[in-house]
């Protein structure tokens, strides 16, 4: 017979107020356990999640949820939120089609605030949350929970300097683990760093907690002591530790992340402030499975895995992953070419740049978390005569479009932009998905944009990239290649020009990226049934192949096919030149529609789309009827 669980009876955070600290620590334990045996099935963000337990629990059985408001920052930690609040006989459809997010969503559940997945923007949505508070003249908590990481990005910054400055009435929990998903970096990491390791500053702090605990009316007097002793205290005992402080923010000592206890002491006071408050958690990634905290890069995000050892469940892939072939290609292309600079934001590995980090360290840059400094600093390294590479996922690169188009395109810098988990990325859903890049990179001016087919055709593309001035940006996807040979030698591709990959006369199936190998599948199925369809992969995004695409006119209909959204993409940019060329082919794109794409294996989402090669044949068929 099992062994009841705590866990078993928990409905809601109100449950948690009746257990005493002791049952709140054996109820994490039972967390830590169900996100393990669920992640083996489904993978996920274990290690950071497993890291964040035991400070979701204090902090859940001291706030009245949903009404109070705890905001995510990524979201990739808080799967002992979801455990808490309902969603405990769901959990194991962690992450699957059809299943529970692997983040925040509020559409899944009214104690889920907001939409997370993309780093630092907590802190800012907990102002607007503190600002209403303030205009409704309510009573609610406001709690932003934030990794060390994430609150080194320019958000974030923002964030703290607005707050502080109102002193609106809210809560930052910094989970401080010093990785992100690589190790951390730069002068932030250093300065918590130095507050983790000095003495000085415990003890200084100790005595404030003790202050603010006998000082009378608890908010008061915690306001009145952080601003009236917070000059004497950097110029006594801790002139490196008020970053903080110094924007208004007031900050406690270090607190053991793991300790329910001492979580629960330190938040309730910090809870009946009426100004800011940041509370100085540490805590350790895959706390309670070994397998995590010896690697948690590795645990960042997995797949199904081995409780026992921790080993990938998923055999040795049968081909290279194209991310592993970009890295491959780049350090290969450095090798013949000092000038060859990689950023990167906080993804060495992500990105496969582990092997350049290794042997041109010199060369290498991670800026963390800062996307927009990536892209504004590999402006910088171009007007130096550098050939910088910006390595970031397709959805990330997002939040530096503005600095692409002003600081790189419109001074034709010399720029590289590797965007990869192009397309669709599966499991992580909606906030991963990268299916705007094509959107935003063909917008822009001097902007040459190319989508490999396979991964021969990446090495080719990074090849050429490196070559062609001014700002050039190449898309791939997520996952293992199809298999193509690689070339010993990268070749330079035409600028502009297309490659026919099958021949015919009845239709023309237009692809870019890895779709060639969906429309060839396409084609195959309508050759069975007599018909002929031309296969051409585009290669460039921009410039288009305005001979190809007057060539497919030529045919019986036009499909553009691509892994990006329709709306302002590679297909309307078809549609476009055969305006231009006053084209009477009945022309169709083929992409993601207007809507934000679920979670759930790639092949399922192509086959809902109708970007499978079933789907592409059933367009194929429409058109010529």
């Amino acid at each position: 017979m099992d062994t009841p669980r705590i866990l078993d009876v928990i409905a809601s955070p109100a449950d948690l107020k009746v257990l005493t600290n002791d049952e709140l620590a054996i109820l994490a334990h039972e967390i830590r356990q169900e996100i393990v045996a669920t992640t083996s099935v489904t993978g996920g963000h274990v290690a950071s999640s497993l890291g964040a337990v035991d400070i979701i629990v204090a902090l859940e059985s001291l706030l009245t949820m949903p009404k109070d408001r705890v905001v995510f920052d990524v979201g990739h930690q808080s799967y002992a939120h979801k455990l808490l609040t309902g969603r405990r006989d769901t959990f194991k459809s962690l992450r699957t089609y059809g299943g529970i997010s692997g983040f925040t969503k509020p559409t899944e559940s009214p104690f889920d605030v907001h939409f997370s997945g993309h780093a630092s923007d907590s802190l800012s949505i907990a102002t607007g949350l503190a600002k209403a508070r303030q205009l409704k003249g309510t009573d609610e908590k406001v709690v932003a929970l934030i990794g060390d990481a994430s609150l080194a990005g320019g958000m974030a910054f923002e964030a703290l300097n607005y707050m502080g400055n109102e002193q609106l009435p809210l809560v930052i929990i910094l989970n401080d683990n010093e990785m992100s998903i690589s190790r951390n970096v730069g002068a932030l990491m250093k300065h918590l760093g130095n507050i983790r390791a000095n003495n000085h500053y415990r003890e200084a702090r100790e005595g404030l907690q003790e202050a603010m605990e006998t000082g009378g009316p608890v908010a008061r007097g915690l306001l009145s002591f952080g601003r009236n002793m917070k000059e004497s205290f950097k110029q006594m005992v801790i002139p490196h530790s008020m970053i903080f402080e110094a924007l208004g923010i007031v900050c406690t000592h270090p607190v053991d992340g793991h300790n329910i206890a001492e979580l629960r002491d330190i938040l309730s006071l910090v809870l009946e402030m009426d100004g800011p408050a940041l509370v100085h958690v540490v805590t350790r990634k895959g706390e309670g499975y070994e397998p995590a905290r010896r690697d948690p890069e590795r645990f960042h995000g997995t797949g199904p895995y081995d409780i026992a050892t921790g080993a990938a469940r998923k055999g040795r892939a049968a081909h290279p992953t194209y991310t592993e072939v970009f890295g491959a290609a780049l350090a290969d292309e450095a090798a013949h070419d000092e000038n060859v600079v990689a950023i990167t934001a906080a993804m060495t590995g992500g990105t496969g740049l582990k092997t350049f980090a290794r042997e041109f360290p010199a060369r290498f840059v991670d800026v963390g978390i800062a996307e927009e400094q990536a892209v504004g600093m590999a402006a910088g390294l171009a007007f130096g005569g550098k050939k910088p590479v910006v390595a970031l996922y397709s959805t990330f690169m997002q939040r530096a479009v503005d600095q692409m188009i002003i600081d790189v395109s419109l001074a034709e810098a010399n720029v590289v932009f590797a965007l990869d988990r192009a397309g669709l990325v599966g499991d992580d859903g909606p906030t991963h998905h990268g299916t705007f890049d094509m959107v935003y990179t063909r917008m822009v001016p001097h902007m040459r944009v190319l989508a490999p087919s396979d991964e021969a055709e990446l090495v080719h593309a990074l090849h050429t990239a490196l070559a062609l001035p001014g700002p050039v940006a190449l898309r791939y996807p997520r996952g293992e290649g199809a298999g193509a040979p690689l070339p010993e030698r990268p070749e330079m591709l035409v600028e502009g020009r297309a490659r026919v990959v099958r021949e015919g006369d009845d239709a023309a199936l237009l692809a870019f990226g890895r779709m060639v190998g969906q429309a060839q599948a396409a084609a195959e199925l309508l050759a069975a049934e007599g018909m002929s369809v031309r296969v051409v992969d585009m290669r460039w995004v921009k410039p288009l192949d305005e001979e190809a695409i007057a060539a497919a006119a030529a045919t019986g209909a036009v499909v553009t096919v691509e892994e990006g959204v329709v709306a302002g993409g590679a297909g309307q940019g078809v549609l476009e030149v055969l305006a231009r060329q006053r084209s009477q082919a009945r022309a169709i794109t083929l992409g993601i529609p207007d809507a934000f794409v679920t979670q759930g294996p790639v092949s399922q989402l192509f086959a809902d789309l109708g970007l499978d090669g079933e789907g592409i044949a059933a367009t194929v068929r429409s058109a010529l009827a």
